[in-house]
């Protein structure tokens, strides 16, 4: 079962580096935030979920 946890909260995070990184955000900002999600990947998610850019996916 902790197998499973850590592989969705893996996934997760590679999602939110991917949004981090589509956002129009400056290049320090992505850098930060990055690290966070990567250092702290929990609590780095939910703190970039609630207060963290958010990707723009217009077409």
């Amino acid at each position: 079962m902790e197998y499973i946890f850590g592989i969705i909260i893996f996934a997760l995070d590679v999602w939110a580096i991917a949004s981090i990184i589509n956002t129009n955000a400056s290049t320090g900002t992505k850098i930060l935030w990055i690290a966070l999600v990567a250092f702290l990947p929990v609590l780095g998610l939910i703190i970039w979920w609630f207060a963290g850019p958010k990707a723009n996916y217009s077409s």
